[in-house]
């Protein structure tokens, strides 16, 4: 009787490290929104809504970036809603 053993593949750093980074921009987009929830300032309103297309871009972009990284491990990371990947 013959035994195949297969060797576990290591985790990739850098996509460990993707994922990671979005874990903390999809808390960072998640704490912009409540800001934005909480600001009656016209300027601070404003100024939330940056911050939100912005964390918005960067939590795209890092999605994208594991995509390219792992294709057939990932097999669809949900886009935020309402935003087109910007290029």
């Amino acid at each position: 009787m013959k035994t195949t053993f297969f060797k576990k593949s290591r985790p990739d750093p850098e996509l460990l490290a993707l994922r990671a980074e979005l874990q903390s921009a999809q808390g960072d987009l998640s704490l912009a929104y409540r800001k934005f929830d909480q600001a009656v300032d016209p300027e601070l309103v404003e100024f939330c809504i940056y911050q939100i297309k912005a964390e918005k871009a960067r939590c795209n972009y890092l999605i994208r970036a594991i995509k390219e990284r792992s294709p057939e491990s990932v097999p669809a990371l949900p886009q935020l809603e309402g935003d087109a990947v910007w290029t």
